[in-house]
């Protein structure tokens, strides 16, 4: 795409122009965090500085102010991914606090010994230990859908574990170690066809696609602000309306309360009866202003810039010897994970931050991936909309220099 305004966006994120061991940085780290727009640090800064106080209890002006901003962020978010009412928008820590949620709360109403919840066998840890929780305490069993080789779901296999004890599907959008975009319209029809409610793990393919969850009709939806430009520490849960009306509070305390007395307690309306406490008010805004700055370049675009980078990346990984590609599905998103032959991957992220490039080494949060690729960790270099083809060729050109020097 070379009228992709990469140079202008880079522009906009100052960690980008910073000097690591006296190199300039290549950020290639973005699947574990994005790097921040200015748009974003500046909306957090007059925040504090202007408009800052408690949200939803006050009459004075500051709190009108800051409520106004917060729910306008909601609203932001409720665009975004096209969901039915702000209603079904839950605001919680990220992607981890709403799996968590859905199986604490939607889970132990509604799950029992001998039922069964499926999930796949390329999840990272957040999809699968919430579950294994579950599992413990109601006595429901964990059924996993297995991948193959390219790192793609073996959708057949997932379809003969559908069964009539399945009480929940929850898939990963794309996965965070491979890069495989699951066929998530499939699933969720083929689990609804047997009135299975389906919970989607975003976090990954919020910032590298359009997602519109009426469209998927997937009945939960995971993400985290973090990795879509916005601050760590903000996310959010996608529910559909009657779901969550039926859901029991995941927490309780302030502000998802109506009516409390020493004998019993009212609880509130959706979508604050899932927000208890004092919420972390300044990253939902700069959330809002993250969505602004992504609507503003058009997620289309960006996706399709992302496609470009990763083919690149993929085609000169490839003429490398001695490099092993994990993940070969023929659906991608912008993820290039790999081993060297003779080099763990803990040295090649050690040796390649000596050159200023940030990649992550390790299991990335998906053990059962590695178990199954027989490998004990992989290096992972993923693309966001702000990285060029040099940076790759620079990339590419550490690998075969860190090649020489292993021998």
């Amino acid at each position: 795409m070379t009228n992709f305004p990469v140079e202008k966006i880079r522009a906009d994120f100052p960690i980008l122009a910073e000097k690591i061991r006296n190199k300039p940085l290549v950020y290639l780290d973005n699947a574990a965090t994005c790097q921040k727009p200015q748009a974003v640090i500046d909306s957090i800064v007059h925040l504090y500085s202007h408009d800052y106080a408690n949200v939803h209890r006050g009459v004075h002006t500051l709190s009108v102010r800051s409520t106004d901003l917060f729910e306008g962020a909601r609203t932001k978010v409720k665009d975004f991914i096209n969901a039915g009412h702000e209603k079904e928008i839950i605001f919680v820590k990220g992607t981890t606090e709403a799996i968590n949620l859905v199986a604490q709360s939607y889970g132990k109403a509604n799950i029992k010994a001998g039922d069964e919840i499926l999930i796949t066998a390329m999840e990272h840890h957040s999809n699968i230990v919430p579950w294994q929780i579950l599992c413990q305490q109601t006595g429901a069993v964990l059924k996993v859908a297995p991948i193959n080789l390219h790192g793609e779901l073996i959708y057949d296999e997932f379809e003969k574990l559908l069964s009539d004890k399945t009480r929940l599907v929850s898939v990963v959008h794309m996965s965070n170690a491979l890069g495989t975009i699951n066929p998530v319209k499939i699933i969720i029809a083929a689990a609804h066809a047997k009135d299975i409610p389906v919970m989607l793990d975003g976090a990954q393919a919020i910032p590298h696609m359009t997602v519109d969850v009426q469209d998927l009709d997937c009945d939960f939806y995971a993400f985290s602000g973090h990795k879509l430009y916005a601050p760590s520490g903000i996310g959010v849960l996608y529910g559909k309306q009657a779901l969550l009306e039926a859901m029991p509070p995941y927490q309780g305390g302030g502000d998802m309360i109506r009516k409390v007395t020493f004998a019993e307690t009212e609880y509130n309306v959706l979508p604050y009866k899932f927000e208890a406490g004092t919420p972390a008010i300044a990253d939902v805004v700069s959330l809002g202003a993250a969505i602004d700055y992504l609507n503003a370049i058009g997620m289309d675009k960006i996706a399709a810039y992302e496609a470009e980078l990763l083919d690149y990346a993929t085609e000169k990984a490839m003429q490398i010897k001695g490099l092993r590609i994990i993940g070969e599905a023929e659906h991608k998103g912008a993820i290039l994970s790999f081993v060297l032959d003779k080099i763990h991957p803990h040295d090649i992220g050690t040796m390649l931050d000596s050159l200023g490039i940030a990649v992550r080494a390790g299991h990335h949060c998906a053990m059962p991936v590695m178990d199954f690729f027989k490998v004990p960790a992989t290096a992972r270099a993923s693309f966001a909309m702000y990285n060029t083809k040099e940076e790759i060729d620079v990339l590419m050109n550490g690998i075969k220099s860190l090649i020489e020097v292993f021998g």
